[in-house]
């Protein structure tokens, strides 16, 4: 746990920097087997415009380009949010060799809360999935992020 939780905290520093940007504060931090942070990334869709620039798939591309190949069956993903559907799909299609996230998402979560994607014995990859890892400190961020934009009159 105690890597799990040094993993998230370098996430969290990538969902602060979201948030720094008006982004959305979600993280991410994606880790070979050996140890090394391969890439961080976080949520960039209203820097870039994209609606797929989640702080996952930000980070995979990274990785992917890092080692050279769209394989990431010897990495564990870390991200701040409980991924999308979106965001499990590409584990799923990235080969992701495990995933760990902070806190849940009641409305859009495809690890463990709405959907189980990782774990879906259909799928022709799984990985193992982890949650709750300083949770309270993910799910912290995006609620003073979300109480602020409220604050502004925004949504």
């Amino acid at each position: 746990m105690d890597d799990d939780e040094r993993w998230m905290r370098v996430a969290l520093e990538e969902a602060d920097l979201a948030a720094s940007k008006g982004e959305v504060p979600v993280g991410c931090a994606i880790v070979a087997a050996t140890g090394e942070l391969l890439a961080v990334g976080h949520n960039l869709r209203e820097t870039y415009e994209d609606p797929t620039a989640h702080a996952e798939i930000v980070a995979m591309r990274l990785a992917a380009t890092k080692l050279g190949t769209w394989r990431l069956e010897s990495t564990t993903l870390y991200v701040t949010l409980e991924p999308c559907v979106m965001c499990a799909g590409a584990m799923v299609n990235a080969r992701v060799g495990r995933l760990v996230y902070g806190c849940v998402d009641p409305k859009a979560g495809a690890a463990t809360t709405l959907f189980t994607i990782g774990t879906d014995v259909r799928l022709n990859h799984r990985f193992p999935v982890m949650g709750g890892v300083l949770a309270d400190e993910c799910a912290d961020r995006l609620r003073r992020f979300f109480s602020a934009l409220r604050a502004q009159g925004k949504k």
